[in-house]
């Protein structure tokens, strides 16, 4: 019988993928630890590439002071852009600013507005993105590029398939959302693979008061607590 051939490296490959795990349950379990002391958060998404003299930049930073303001905590990705602004508004109202950071070969550094004992560093994107759904009474979502979208799009999805208890999900611009929202009720919606309740998962608004109102109407007509 012939001998199964394999490429090289490739029993190697299989031993680093086994080691891994432990790497894996390390940030799941770090990031449970921390994470469940912070009390009630929101979370703020958006662009790396937003410059503070931007209008996007500027609101994230008002949205987040609001928030603050109003008894949550931030929580955001923890680099420059509109993580830097969500971050920013959170440390100067006064508030929790936690930053979940992550290693990438551009863009990400850490800002200077992250609470000492609230920032995060993570290898791992999903479990960086458990620690976001996990932890957070609602999402945040200026505009931004593919990572931004891949945050949005999880969180409706596992709202829309109850993995996941519902909360607000806010996008703010609609200068930026509304052509992505009449793609989704033209396109999807019409094709038939989403429902039409489904387009209540999100909301579209574009100033910081908007935030808060959804916020708060959220929890007051779920009667639930903003913890976890």
């Amino acid at each position: 019988m012939k001998k199964e051939q394999h490429p090289k490296g490739w029993n190697d490959n299989k031993t680093n993928d086994s080691w891994a795990i432990f790497k894996i349950m390390g940030e799941f379990v770090s990031g449970y630890e921390k994470m469940s002391k912070i009390g009630p958060c929101v979370s703020i998404f958006g662009s790396a590439r937003t410059k503070p003299e931007h209008k996007y930049y500027k609101l994230a930073e008002k949205v987040a002071s609001k928030i603050v303001d109003h008894g949550y905590g931030v929580i955001t990705g923890g680099g420059p852009g509109i993580m830097e602004a969500g971050n920013k508004g959170a440390h100067l109202a006064g508030g929790t600013s936690v930053g979940l950071n992550i290693e990438l070969p551009f863009e990400q550094h850490d800002n200077p507005y992250i609470d000492n004992d609230k920032s995060l560093d993570f290898d791992y994107f999903f479990v960086r993105k458990v620690m976001f759904v996990k932890y957070s009474q609602g999402f945040v979502v200026m505009p931004g590029g593919f990572g931004t979208l891949d945050e949005l799009f999880e969180a409706i999805t596992l709202i829309q398939t109850h993995k996941i208890e519902k909360f607000p999900i806010i996008l703010v611009g609609t200068d930026f959302w509304e052509g992505l929202i009449e793609w989704i009720k033209t396109t999807l919606l019409t094709f038939g693979n989403i429902s039409e309740p489904d387009l209540d998962l999100i909301h579209l608004v574009d100033t910081e008061d908007d935030v808060i109102a959804i916020l708060d109407a959220f929890y007051e007509e779920s009667r639930l607590s903003p913890n976890f």
